[in-house]
């Protein structure tokens, strides 16, 4: 199984998301960015080197949102843990991924995400 670590980052009571590159896996769709946990690393300091691999973006990394497993028939099993995280500022210099936003709770349903990202969503919308 590969752990994944995402962050549900807030700035200014808005959530961010980003639109996958074209060519990769799921492109196109959006998702809760993040990635995989490489060795000797925590889940909370895979979530910040990813942010800001991939968005140059510093992050204070909180509590865990929540987590949950999910099977891609063609990529096999991923561990999904998401962390609530919080930035100074909302720009962004993505490096990976097509574009993003900054979106309330209710305009997530706006766009077409990954299916492992659905249960977040879910909760998401349960707590607004």
């Amino acid at each position: 199984m590969i752990e994944i670590s995402m962050a549900i980052l807030v700035c200014n009571k808005k959530i961010f998301i980003a639109q996958r590159n074209i060519a990769k896996h799921m492109g196109g769709m959006w998702e809760f960015p993040g990635g995989k946990q490489e060795a000797g690393e925590t889940l909370q300091e895979c979530v910040a080197r990813e942010l800001m691999e991939e968005f140059g973006k510093e992050i204070t990394v909180g509590e865990k949102f929540m987590d949950f497993t999910y099977t891609y028939p063609e990529k096999g099993e991923f561990h999904l843990n998401a962390f609530w995280c919080t930035c100074a500022d909302e720009k962004m210099e993505p490096t990976e991924h097509m574009d993003y936003k900054w979106v309330s709770i209710p305009e997530l349903d706006n766009y077409e995400f990954c299916p492992a990202d659905k249960p977040f969503i879910e909760k998401l919308k349960n707590l607004a």
